[in-house]
């Protein structure tokens, strides 16, 4: 079973308080669908793997472009001048040809070597011997990518880990600015607690909008919540605003309609027989923050069953004339307005 992003977490947690303790394995596969965590563990290690005096004649760090298969093992196999270790980097070990070639030194390394192969956006295939290999005598991070629906959550446990509490709200928000790029919303998240006053430890919804750049009123996330409650107007003005905007793509828009809509539809067959489920089952059906529960609520009496399954279809032929099927011509302002009228006539 693959891990989850909160597994994840702790599992490179883990490593990096390993290294910064000087324990090191000899060998680490760094891969998975998002690269945030490899990347994370991988500056670690090179921070905390050599002191600077003796980076010169230990550190190599390359490219899988750039390198045999050959020489990366040559490298490997060098002992260390006047350290304790050496270190081997190999970033975008995807492009390293021939790479299942390694595993004749993976399966016997030196403990004086650190061996790092970094794949970005990338996996090693887990038939290979070489994976095999390093599964006994090193450390495999294989990071998953975070889906729309969890990252509202995954921003909420990130900001935990900083000693931080955001709103739900904030969350869902910055997600939506940031997508599920976890980069982004680290480097967004770095720059927030820049301008914010020294001290903080709440963030919110207003925090997000002023200083990251995007305002909750015309948003997805708002238009999401209008049209749970079925109010038009409100719900006509922001996908007017919202698709008018300079870096609005309909696709984006329409996958985070989809995930609202699916959700309900998960929720109305729970329903069924739970009619009475408590707030904290509701928000595990959901997957959502029990913050969201009430909003979902709302939706189910706005939206029986076969309504919203009839949404779901709408959106499938969205999702495709918004992404120019059939040689769509429609502005992106006028598809957002159009679907979101149809929604709340369905």
């Amino acid at each position: 079973m693959a891990k989850s992003g909160t597994d994840i977490a702790a599992q490179c947690a883990g490593i990096m308080e390993d290294v910064r303790n000087g324990v090191f394995k000899p060998v680490y596969l760094l891969m998975g669908e998002e690269s945030y965590y490899p990347e994370l563990v991988c500056r670690a290690i090179v921070d905390n793997c050599l002191q600077d005096y003796e980076k010169d004649f230990n550190e190599t760090i390359c490219y899988g472009g750039d390198v045999t298969v050959e020489q990366v093992v040559s490298a490997a196999r060098r002992f260390p001048m006047m350290a304790e270790r050496q270190l081997v980097v190999v970033k975008e070990a995807q492009a390293l040809k021939g790479i299942e070639g390694l595993s004749v030194y993976t399966s016997e390394p030196l403990d004086s070597t650190v061996l790092v192969l970094l794949f970005h956006s990338a996996k090693l295939d887990k038939r290979l011997s070489l994976y095999k290999s390093i599964q006994k005598t090193g450390v495999i991070v294989d990071s998953p990518a975070v889906r729309d629906y969890e990252i509202g959550n995954w921003i909420i446990n990130f900001y935990r880990s900083k000693g931080l509490q955001i709103a739900p709200e904030a969350a869902s928000l910055l997600g939506e600015s940031a997508g599920t790029d976890l980069s982004v919303i680290a480097a967004e998240t770095e720059k927030l607690l820049r301008n914010l006053p020294e001290g903080t430890r709440q963030v919110s919804v207003q925090d997000i909008e002023k200083n990251v750049g995007i305002s909750r009123e015309f948003s997805v996330f708002e238009l999401t919540r209008e049209l749970s409650a079925r109010n038009a107007a409100k719900a006509l003005k922001i996908a007017s605003r919202l698709g008018s905007g300079a870096k609005f793509a309909m696709p984006p828009a329409v996958s985070a309609l989809y995930t609202h809509f699916y959700r309900l539809l998960k929720y109305e067959a729970f329903l069924m027989g739970n009619p009475r489920p408590s707030r904290e089952d509701a928000a595990a059906v959901l997957g959502v923050n029990p913050f969201f529960v009430r909003e979902y609520d709302t939706a189910v009496r706005n939206y029986p069953l076969q309504r919203t399954m009839a949404i779901i279809s709408l959106l499938s032929e969205y999702d495709f004339r918004g992404k120019g099927g059939n040689g769509e011509a429609a502005a992106p302002e006028e598809l957002l307005v159009e679907l979101t009228a149809k929604i709340l006539s369905a």
